[in-house]
This record gives C-alpha cells, sequence and structure tokens, in this order.
C-alpha cells in the first residue's frame, strides 16, 4: 500500500469515526437550565461542550464609556433573544476597552430570558458545523463568541468562518448567532501593497481581487463595533468605578480613600503610562492594586 494510499484510508476512517461517534449519547452534556456558558473542546475523534463553572460577574453598569456601542449590541441581542432577526456582530479595536467583557454582561443580562453563550476557539473554526448541529434543538438562543479573532495571511481556517456566517450552516439553527472581537478591523493583515494595484505583487495578476478578498470575511458581519483607547478623564472615571466596587465588595466604602480621586489620581496615571494604554482593563488592574494595598495597610496598621 502506498503511502498516499494509507493517508486516503485514514482520512476515510476518521470521518466514519466521528460520525459513528456523533451518533453515541454524550455522558457528558452541559445542563443548560443552570449553565450559562461552555467552551467547545476539539478533540481527535470528536469535540465536545465543556460547561464552565466560573463566568466573569460583569455587569452592563460596569462598562463606562462605551455607550454606543453597548446599546447598539444590547439592542441586536434583545432582538435575538426575542426571536426576531438579529445580525452577527464583529467587536473591533483597542485592547482593553470592554469588547469581551460587553458579550460576558450580556449573559449575565439576558441568561434570564435563555441567552447562552459558547466560546469556539480559532483552532476549533472547523467543529463550528458540529457545534451548530449540537445547539440547533436546543430550547435556548446561543451566542458563539470567537474571542480575540485575527488569522494570517496564508491561514485558511478563515475561509471556514467566512462561509458559516453566511452559508448554509446556520440554514436550520435560528437560534446561534457569531459575535466575535479582534483588534483588527478586517481580521486578517493588511499590506501597503494592497493598495498598488497597477502592481503585480507577489504573482497576483489581479491585486484588487486580493484586496477584496481580505475585506470580505468582516463584510459578512452585520454589526460593527468600533473601541477607541480612552481619554485620560474617561480612563480615571473607571478606575474610581472600580475602586468604588472593590471597596463595597470588603465593606471598606466609607474609608477616605474609596472613590477620591484625588487620593490616587497621580498613581493611576503613572500605572496607565507604564503599560502604554488608557483601557478599562488597565483601570481595573489599578484598583486591585490600589485597593489591594489600602486594605493591607489597614490590616497590618488598624488604627490607620
Amino acid at each position: 500500500m502506498s503511502k498516499s494510499d494509507h493517508q486516503g484510508n485514514e482520512s476515510v476512517f476518521l470521518e466514519l469515526a466521528q460520525r459513528a461517534l456523533a451518533l453515541l449519547p454524550n455522558t457528558r452534556q452541559v445542563d443548560w437550565g443552570e449553565s450559562s456558558a461552555a467552551v467547545w473542546l476539539p478533540e481527535r475523534w470528536h469535540g465536545r461542550l465543556h460547561s464552565v463553572e466560573r463566568v466573569a460577574a460583569t455587569r452592563l453598569g460596569d462598562l463606562l464609556h462605551v455607550e454606543r456601542q453597548k446599546q447598539q449590541l444590547v439592542d441586536n441581542t434583545r432582538q435575538f433573544v426575542a426571536g426576531f432577526p438579529a445580525n452577527n456582530a464583529l467587536l473591533w479595536g483597542a485592547r482593553g476597552t470592554g469588547k469581551s467583557s460587553l458579550i460576558a454582561a450580556l449573559v449575565q443580562e439576558f441568561f434570564s430570558r435563555g441567552l447562552r453563550v459558547v466560546e469556539v476557539g480559532k483552532d476549533a473554526l472547523s467543529d463550528l458545523n458540529t457545534v451548530v448541529q449540537q445547539l440547533a434543538n436546543q430550547p435556548y438562543k446561543f451566542i458563539l463568541f470567537c474571542d480575540d479573532l485575527s488569522f494570517e495571511a496564508a491561514d485558511p481556517s478563515y475561509k471556514v468562518l467566512k462561509s458559516a456566517l453566511e452559508g448554509s450552516i446556520f440554514a436550520s439553527a435560528s437560534n446561534v448567532v457569531i459575535y466575535a472581537t479582534s483588534n483588527r478591523r478586517h481580521l486578517l493583515p493588511e499590506q501597503m501593497s494592497d493598495n498598488q494595484q497597477a502592481r503585480m505583487v507577489g504573482g497576483e495578476l489581479h491585486q484588487s481581487e486580493a484586496t477584496e478578498e481580505k475585506v470580505s470575511l468582516s463584510d459578512r458581519f452585520g454589526l460593527w463595533l468600533s473601541f477607541y483607547p480612552f481619554k485620560q478623564e474617561a480612563y480615571l472615571d473607571m478606575a474610581t468605578h472600580w475602586i468604588v466596587t472593590l471597596a463595597k465588595d470588603f465593606g471598606a466604602e466609607d474609608q477616605a480613600w474609596a472613590g477620591n480621586v484625588e487620593e490616587y489620581r497621580a498613581a493611576a496615571l503613572r500605572w496607565a503610562l507604564a503599560r502604554g494604554v488608557r483601557s478599562g482593563r488597565t483601570a481595573k488592574h489599578f484598583a486591585h492594586h490600589w485597593v489591594g494595598q489600602q486594605l493591607l495597610r489597614g490590616a497590618e496598621n488598624p488604627k490607620i
């Protein structure tokens, strides 16, 4: 038997094994009545859904200075949960600005109305059809969440997502939408040469068609939401929010440092400068640092 024949037989065997396993009862099914989130774990023979026990407790009210983006995604999700037409959504922009947190907050907001989330990593995009099949008959609405999504120019997996967004995968699954986050607007790297359409670049005869191919993936998301770095006062406002929230969690809201921006303004700005970004994530990290310091100082020196 030649090497190619052996590889062909192995491919057929794998396909048959996957079909057989799909018919077997899944003893580790997610209890969607109790679980709000799951992650798809690709495996050699057959992937599976794994329930996420601890989900981020982010609330919509925790996300500040993204009111326009928040309202648009909430409206789209409300349509989806109600069984009305809704769009797949791409949240793109600066890091740490609340893209992933917004999706987590939506699940908290709409859990009682049947909304659930399944995270699918980029390495598992080829399993999208299988994931949708497992969810199609569930009496819940599902967000397929692809976090921090981007592709290299030679990466073929983006074509799987492209087909899923407007192809046949979702034809029989009106209870599924895709929400993806990315730092790139078009999900693929863009080169200066992409605009040099008068030249033959890298052997590509019709350069404009190559450019169209790169932007066609993001075009298939019906809703685009852009996130930008925050100005200084917005960043300080978010730091205050998280400091007040943490202080309440630890019963220290009556302390002088809780919520008084003048107490930590300079320290918060230095914290952001050291990280090179003013973002909601940076503000939250600073709040954990600052509140932790104050609580530890108070525990070690009760008279202070």
